[in-house]
């Protein structure tokens, strides 16, 4: 009985050790997954307000079918519910390739404002009549980038 006890517990510390691993190797397989979807949002956002910025120095021909389509592009990614991306503890130094900093999930309301900001310069472009009035919109868009990387992003490592 006394061997039969000590190989029960063995099993059951052996299944445990298991699934813990198990369990701690998938919650890295997800947040390193919400990393790379927010990066890819990055991505996206970048490309758009190239389109739109290279459209205002005159490197791209003006093109309203282009500007909003940017625009608007820019305006619903700034508009993506965030939370299966943006998970507490993926924070610079807990997850590989992270740059948010920490204090972004204890400010998150000051976050939304941001993005909102964002969300609102893309949709005031929408409907720019020229190049002048895409440069002169641009402005609000690198403005509010700005104020959230400059808050809530990392330096590189």
């Amino acid at each position: 009985m006394k061997k039969m006890t000590k190989t029960a517990m063995t099993l059951a510390l052996g299944l445990g050790l298991v699934t813990s691993a198990s369990f701690a190797a998938s919650h890295a397989s997800v947040t390193n997954k919400a990393v790379a979807a927010r990066h890819a949002q990055m991505q996206m956002l970048a490309y758009h307000t190239g389109i739109l910025g290279s459209i205002a120095k005159g490197e791209m021909e003006y093109n309203s079918a282009m500007v909003d389509a940017a625009a608007t592009n820019l305006r619903d990614l700034a508009k993506l519910d965030g939370t299966t991306m943006w998970l507490p503890g993926t924070e610079q130094g807990a997850v590989d390739g992270s740059r948010a900093k920490a204090e972004m999930w204890s400010n998150f309301p000051d976050v939304i404002a941001k993005v909102t900001d964002l969300a609102n310069a893309a949709d005031a472009m929408i409907g720019a009549a020229d190049q002048a009035a895409v440069g002169a919109a641009m402005g609000a868009i690198g403005g509010s980038c700005k104020a959230c990387h400059e808050a809530y992003r990392g330096p590189k490592t």
